[in-house]
C-alpha cells in the first residue's frame, strides 16, 4: 500500500507478540540450550504485561488448591514452591500473598538477570504474615523429573505451556504426577483475540499469529488441551478456567505493544500480510493511542491436582 508506514517491528518489546528472529529460543524450555543463549522474554515485557497478568489469573482455582495444599503431610513446615521459567517473578507476587503459611519458592529460569531481579523483588510474607523465603535455580526446566521434584507441594508456571511442545508437556506432567504434586498453570494463550471496534481483518491477523505460535512443534494455543491429556492421563484431576486479559485505554500501553508483537508475528508467518497489515496496525494503534480501542486475549488457567505420593510433603 503506497505512503504505508512499515509494520512496526523494530519497536517490540521481545517476547511481546512473540516474534522469534533467527537464533533465538523461548527463555523456558523443554530443550538443550547453551548458557549463552539469549532470553527469550525481554523483562520490560514481562514488567509490562504483570498487571493484566494479574488481573486475569483464575481466582477461582485457589480453594480447590488450598484444600489440597492444607491436606498435604509435611504442611506444619511450610509448602514448597517451584515456579517453572519463573521470569521477573510475577506468580510469586501473585499467588504467595494468597496463601496462608510459611512458603518456600524455587525460582527456575535460563536467564540469570531474570533470576535475580525474581529474587530481590519476590514477597516475604504469605496471606497469615508466615515467612516466605526464596532460592533461585538456573536450568532448563526439562531436567525436572519427580526426584528433582521430591519434597514439592507445588509447582506453577505463567505463560509457559505455549511456548512447549507436546512431549515436553507430557514430560513436565510426568515430573509433576510423578512426584504427587499439584500444578497451577496459568495464562496460556487459547488462540481467540477479541478487538473492539472490529475489523474484516481480525480473523485473519488471528488465524496467521496462532499459525507462528506452533511453528517447530511448539503448540501455542493447543497446549492448554494437550496438558489436560497428559495429566489426566497420569491420574491427576484437571479443573480448566477462562483467564482472559481485559485490556482498555488504562492499559493502552500493554495493548499497544501486544499489538506490534501479534501484527508482526502474524506478517512473519504470512508476508502475503504485510500491505494490508501495515494499513491495520496503524490504524489499531491510532485508536489505542486515542483511548478508543478495547482488547480481549484469551487465556486458560490449569489447576492439575495429581495423586499425592509418600514422596510429597
Amino acid at each position: 500500500m503506497a505512503g504505508a508506514e512499515p509494520v512496526e517491528t523494530e519497536t517490540v518489546i521481545p517476547g511481546a507478540g512473540p516474534i522469534l528472529r533467527a537464533g533465538e529460543r523461548p527463555t523456558v524450555r523443554l530443550r538443550d540450550a547453551g548458557p549463552d543463549d539469549p532470553p527469550r522474554y525481554a523483562p520490560e515485557w514481562l514488567e509490562l504485561r504483570e498487571g493484566a497478568d494479574a488481573a486475569a489469573r483464575a481466582p477461582e482455582l485457589l480453594d480447590p488448591l488450598r484444600i489440597r495444599l492444607a491436606n498435604l503431610p509435611g504442611r506444619a513446615d511450610g509448602v514448597v514452591v517451584h515456579d517453572l521459567g519463573c521470569g521477573t517473578g510475577s506468580m510469586g507476587r501473585w499467588l504467595a500473598s494468597r496463601l496462608d503459611g510459611p512458603q518456600h519458592w524455587i525460582l527456575h529460569d535460563r536467564d540469570p538477570y531474570l533470576l535475580h531481579f525474581a529474587a530481590v523483588a519476590s514477597p516475604r510474607s504469605s496471606a497469615d504474615g508466615s515467612r516466605v523465603t526464596v532460592e533461585t535455580r538456573r536450568g532448563d526446566v526439562a531436567r525436572l523429573t519427580p526426584d528433582a521434584l521430591a519434597g514439592a507441594s507445588l509447582v506453577t508456571a505463567s505463560a509457559l505451556l505455549d511456548v512447549l511442545t507436546r512431549e515436553e508437556i507430557h514430560a513436565l506432567a510426568a515430573a509433576c504426577t510423578g512426584a504427587g504434586c499439584p500444578a497451577l498453570l496459568t495464562l496460556s494463550v487459547a488462540g481467540r483475540v477479541e478487538l473492539t471496534p472490529s475489523d474484516p481483518l481480525d480473523e485473519e491477523i488471528a488465524e496467521a499469529f496462532n499459525e507462528h505460535q506452533r511453528r517447530d512443534g511448539l503448540l501455542g494455543p493447543d497446549a492448554v488441551n494437550v496438558a489436560c491429556e497428559a495429566f489426566s492421563e497420569r491420574g491427576a484431576t484437571v479443573r480448566l478456567h477462562p483467564s482472559p486479559w481485559r485490556l482498555g485505554p488504562a492499559e493502552s500501553v500493554l495493548t499497544a505493544q501486544w499489538l506490534r508483537g501479534w501484527v508482526g508475528a502474524a506478517v512473519e508467518q504470512r508476508p502475503e500480510l504485510k500491505a494490508r497489515a501495515e494499513r491495520y496496525l496503524r490504524e489499531r494503534l491510532e485508536a489505542c493511542a486515542a483511548g478508543e480501542l478495547r482488547v480481549v486475549v484469551h487465556h486458560s488457567d490449569l489447576l492439575a491436582l495429581s495423586r499425592p505420593t509418600g514422596g510429597a510433603s
